[in-house]
């Protein structure tokens, strides 16, 4: 009974052995490939041996030259890449805008085009270099960084970048032409140029004025040039003793008889309001403004009524006054005063009185331009319209 129970245990150790001897082969056999990969690893050299050792130096220096050999064709190539896009970045933009310059005809917009394509250009072929050269890294970070660069300057030149913004923008719309008379924030001036930082207006008085295009972009502009034709106005007080229609009549006459003012409008003589002393009314007369001045017509005009009117007895009185006596100061009556017109002594002949510059009536938009023109330019930079 005890041989049988001795030989049952026997068998149930064996078979747990042979079952834990399978479980650690594989363990024991990983094992085994890990102590031989170690004794076949040679052994970690000192380091103060290597680095003065001949060897060491001698074989660093020859793995260098190996890895120059390798990578020149490629550093090669590459630079062979930038001076090639450096060479073709001009032609190509100039082929490239060729399409847009039948949209525009505005010299800055061509020239902007052009030196963004060629930036382009030249950026894609450092591009390429940089990727052979094996610096795809940066590359991206030039890239991603050429943005966040632009975005900063941006902001830290925001005036100007409006300004030049601006400027593209009058050199595609074109509101007014060079030698065209505009008024810009009240300041009336004739175009003389314009660039892409300013407009340059030389007023009547000869003085230059330069106003900052986003300004002028942004503000009102008044083109007195677009059309030629220009209102003027006279006004004048006749008294109440005269007849009204008369007097409009007389007025509207002369004004026909100028060879300055146009029949196309024709000019009109319109009652302004009623004065103290005075019937007020308005002379608006149409000229040609490139032949003409508004302001000498006006003031031949009203040289005309005064004769015009003495002569057919039409009243001008002032405007009534009050006079106080301060020398008495029992006396407090305020009485108001009439002026009458002082007839002319001898009537003379307007047409033999009339002097050359008292005639003239022509404009002064050519002599201002003209001197423009002789004048020192101060700003400097090309004309953009």
């Amino acid at each position: 009974m005890f041989a049988n129970t001795n030989a049952l245990g026997i068998k149930l150790a064996i078979i747990v052995y042979k079952d834990d001897l399978t479980r650690i082969t594989p363990m024991l056999s990983a094992l085994n490939n890990i102590i031989t990969a170690v004794n076949a690893a040679p052994a970690t050299p000192s380091i103060k041996a290597d680095v003065l050792s001949w060897a060491f130096l001698q074989e660093q220096s020859t793995q260098f030259l190996h890895v120059v050999v390798q990578t020149l064709p490629t550093l090669f190539l590459g630079i062979i890449i930038v001076v090639i896009s450096y060479i073709l970045a001009r032609p190509l933009s100039r082929l490239l805008i060729k399409p847009i310059e039948y949209l525009t005809d505005s010299a800055l917009i061509h020239l902007v085009i052009r030196r963004s394509i060629s930036i382009l250009i030249l950026l894609l072929g450092i591009y390429l270099f940089l990727r052979l050269a094996g610096l795809t890294q940066f590359a991206v970070a030039i890239m991603s960084g050429t943005g966040l660069i632009g975005l900063i300057l941006g902001f830290a030149f925001r005036d100007i970048a409006e300004n030049f913004i601006a400027s593209l923008l009058l050199s595609i719309q074109r509101p007014f032409k060079i030698d065209d008379v505009i008024e810009v924030e009240g300041r009336l001036g004739i175009v003389k140029k314009v660039t892409a930082r300013a407009t340059t207006l030389v007023d009547y008085d000869g003085n230059h004025i330069q106003i900052p295009n986003a300004t002028v972009y942004k503000n009102i502009i008044k083109n007195l040039t677009a059309n030629p034709k220009m209102r003027g106005k006279v006004e004048i007080g006749i008294g109440y003793d005269n007849d009204i229609r008369s007097a409009q009549t007389l007025a509207l006459t002369i004004a026909n008889q100028q060879n300055a003012v146009l029949t196309d409008p024709p000019a009109q003589v319109l009652i302004k309001n009623l004065g103290s002393s005075t019937i007020n009314f308005t002379l608006f007369f149409w000229v040609n403004s490139e032949q003409f001045s508004t302001a000498k017509v006006a003031s031949q005009l009203m040289r005309e009524l005064v004769n015009e009117f003495t002569s057919h007895n039409i009243s001008m009185p002032d405007d009534a006054r009050e006079r106080i006596i301060l020398s008495d100061p029992n006396l407090e009556a305020v009485t108001p005063e009439k002026s009458e017109p002082i007839a002319p002594t001898k009537k003379v002949s307007e047409t033999q009185t009339q002097t050359k510059n008292l005639d003239d009536v022509s404009s002064d938009t050519d002599e201002i331009r003209e001197q423009a023109d002789q004048s020192r330019d101060p700003e400097q930079g090309k004309n953009i319209i």
